[in-house]
């Protein structure tokens, strides 16, 4: 575990904000659309915010478990930053722990964001939600690309 380097507070918030402008804008096109072909007005959403706030469940839990469980190992914000997430071991997520992974964020947000603030004071940088599925979020070419130290041979 000693040759990860673990992904700090202000990569992992960099992806985070990416990666929801990406589902900001893809949920903007789906309602849209949902909406025209229903014939429902924009005006009349309110009506059906709940279909709307479970759909925003999904589509956030299927982006996130389906990309940090693929060969990736990451979210498009966090390929950006050059991140990836594996487990203790510098392995790939199964889709069933990218999916605890993913609705751990809702205990991490509960009291102030404090799981997230968690990441700065741990010795691995992980947040609240990787601690209860025990994952780790690490710079690109460590973890499941393990570094190795240089060896030099000295010419006798």
């Amino acid at each position: 575990m000693e040759n990860f380097s673990y992904a700090g507070f202000w990569k992992r918030l960099g992806a985070f904000l990416i990666d929801f402008c990406i589902l900001a804008f893809a949920f903007i096109v789906v309602i849209l659309l949902s909406c025209k072909i229903v014939n429902v007005s924009l005006m009349d959403l309110k009506k059906f915010r709940w279909v709307f706030n479970l759909m925003a469940l999904i589509f956030n839990w299927l982006y996130y478990a389906s990309m940090e469980s693929s060969g990736c190992q990451a979210t498009l914000g966090k390929m950006a930053w050059g991140l990836c997430v594996t487990d203790l071991d510098g392995k790939r997520l199964s889709f069933g722990r990218a999916t605890g992974r993913y609705f751990g964020k809702i205990l991490s947000g509960l009291i102030i964001f404090f799981g997230y603030f968690m990441i700065s004071f741990t010795r691995q940088k992980q947040a609240l939600h990787d601690m209860m599925a025990g994952t780790l979020v690490v710079n690109k070419g460590f973890g499941f690309l393990r570094v190795q130290p240089e060896t030099r041979t000295q010419a006798p």
